[in-house]
């Protein structure tokens, strides 16, 4: 329904994007604390994850062997986002949404039993055929790699694919948990997987070597899948291998289409890594460390609040209620952007600085930090549109559309294999070349999916999503050059390597930052900002906004 000119009507319309009634400051609230609690997993995740990578980098440096491994140690992630992870939000999480009212308990149990038992069946035979298969698909992996490193990438594949099992009975425990609305439970499984990495790491480095990574992971994922378990607690789990029950049928539907999705994904992965190993040895371990720093906020922003909103958006019928299903999506676009940009431009002013105190120590050296740092810097071209893409996606997720991201998904992946051969082997940019290839594509996918959605649900015009966003920027541009020129000010201060000096050259400049951004947003009267503050204060201070 198009609505009539606001010059037009005698009394205005309140803002849209303004929670104006209980209910409305209800859901907010309730969007906050979902994300909040999502975001603090994350936060702990990603400390753990800090930890675990330099404790990574320092061990084992930069190296052909670390670029084979950074290539295997994928190959769980894609069989588990092939299996399980790409119909989480796609399927698992909107369908078993369905059977969470309190008088459809039993249900939702018996579904469970069937999922998991299912998926146990298929994942065990996956990592028999992986485990039969790892020569094939290391050389595919890795061709730019010498025999001996392609080898060594051999047995650490097999040593590793084990973890698809486990990683797949986690994911439908997940699934389960967001559909009730149960955030605690999957926020403490990342935190448990990067223990789980360290403590492998430490335990078993001296005696296996680089394969210690492989059998760290094995650790991890167990670690991940052991706390999901008591939230199933007063759950009923009966075994049944009923391939006959509706919910599969109506999660296959679903899924169908992002299957293929995740498959042109995947091969965008396996291409993009096999490209990487000619244009350098060590040039997947640069690439691996600089999408780890992009990673950080992308877990502790995007979909922390897109996991949060997608239990409220599945239960909302856009084509019955659009205005309500377009005020949910814009405040968690809102969220998104208000947090996301103030990252990704703090990234840029401190990247130096943040890569030596996390990977330049032992093993790792000068060199590699200038080229992580290069990477970095490129790769943060595509982060605020992956950051809204992902939110955008599951929207349409919530609305049983896995058609149109597909289709989005598959142009994407067209425009970086346009771009990532030409940049990097034409043009002779090398791995930086594919690295731009990559941000083309998550503009490209973001702008693909923003057109699509304004043609299908009227867009988001009015609900103060753009106002969030220019407001965001002008406040980051402030904290940025003020926290740049602060570290600027460290290097003169405080010289010289040693991990106080070098934390103090990341946490200066950083809290500096820090005061700018917050007197900015002040000035700048950024709402969700405020809501946050509002929310803390509640939390943890007792006090009311």
């Amino acid at each position: 329904m198009v609505e009539t000119p606001l010059s037009s009507r005698q009394t205005p319309e309140p803002d849209p994007s303004l929670p104006s009634t209980p209910h409305a400051r209800a859901q907010v609230g309730e969007l906050a604390r979902s994300a909040g609690i999502n975001a603090a997993g994350n936060v702990a995740s990603r400390a753990l994850g800090l930890v675990r990578e330099a404790l990574i980098a320092g061990t084992f440096g930069a190296t052909a062997a670390t670029s084979a491994w950074d290539a295997v140690s994928g190959i769980p992630k894609m069989v588990y986002e092939l299996l399980i992870g790409g119909m989480l939000s796609a399927a698992l999480v909107p369908v078993l949404s369905e059977y969470t009212a309190p008088d459809r308990k039993d249900e939702l149990d018996y579904v469970l039993s069937v999922l998991l038992s299912l998926a146990v069946v298929v994942l065990i035979g996956t990592v028999v055929l992986l485990e039969l298969a790892a020569g094939p698909v290391t050389a595919i992996l890795l061709p730019g790699l010498d025999s001996e490193t392609r080898h060594l990438g051999i047995q650490l594949t097999r040593i590793i694919v084990p973890a698809v099992l486990i990683y797949g009975i986690s994911g439908v425990i997940q699934a389960y948990h967001y559909a009730r609305k149960r955030f605690v439970y999957p926020s403490m499984g990342a935190p448990a997987h990067n223990l789980g990495m360290i403590v492998g790491v430490l335990v078993f480095a001296s005696m296996a070597g680089i394969k210690s990574l492989s059998l760290g992971v094995l650790l991890a994922a167990m670690t991940q899948l052991l706390v999901q378990l008591p939230g199933l607690r007063g759950t009923r789990l009966i075994p049944s291998l009923r391939f006959d029950h509706p919910v599969i049928s109506r999660i296959l539907k679903l899924y169908a289409p992002v299957l293929l999705s995740v498959i042109v994904a995947n091969l965008g992965i396996l291409i993009d890594r096999r490209f990487a190993s000619q244009t350098a040895a060590e040039a997947i371990t640069w690439m691996a460390k600089a999408t780890y720093l992009i990673q950080l906020p992308l877990g502790l922003v995007s979909m922390a609040i897109s996991l949060a909103v997608l239990p409220t958006l599945s239960r909302i019928d856009a084509s019955k209620a659009l205005h309500q299903f377009r005020v949910t999506l814009s405040q968690g676009l809102r969220l998104v952007l208000v947090l996301i940009i103030p990252a990704g431009v703090g990234l840029l002013a401190l990247g130096r600085p943040v890569i030596e105190l996390i990977y330049e120590h032992g093993a790792f050296g000068a060199s590699s930090t200038s080229r992580t740092l290069a990477a970095l810097r490129i790769y943060l071209i595509g982060l605020p549109f992956a950051a809204i893409d992902l939110p955008l996606v599951f929207a349409f997720y919530a609305q049983k559309d896995t058609i149109t991201p597909v289709l989005v998904g598959i142009a994407a992946v067209g425009v970086y294999l346009a771009v990532g051969p030409l940049s990097a082997f034409v043009l002779g940019w090398g791995f930086l070349g594919l690295v731009l290839a990559n941000s083309t594509q998550l503009a490209t996918h973001a702008a693909l999916m923003l057109i699509l959605f304004r043609r299908r649900y009227k867009g988001l015009a009015g609900y103060g999503v753009l106002t969030a966003l220019l407001k965001s920027a002008a406040a980051s541009a402030c904290m940025g050059v003020v926290a740049w020129l602060a570290w600027l000010g460290c290097e003169r201060i405080l010289p010289g390597a040693g991990i106080v000096a070098e934390a103090l050259r990341v946490g200066l400049p950083a809290a500096i930052g820090a005061v700018v951004l917050a007197v900015s947003a002040r000035l700048l009267r950024i709402r969700e900002y405020e809501q946050l503050l509002a929310l803390i204060r509640r939390r943890f201070l007792g006090t009311r906004s």
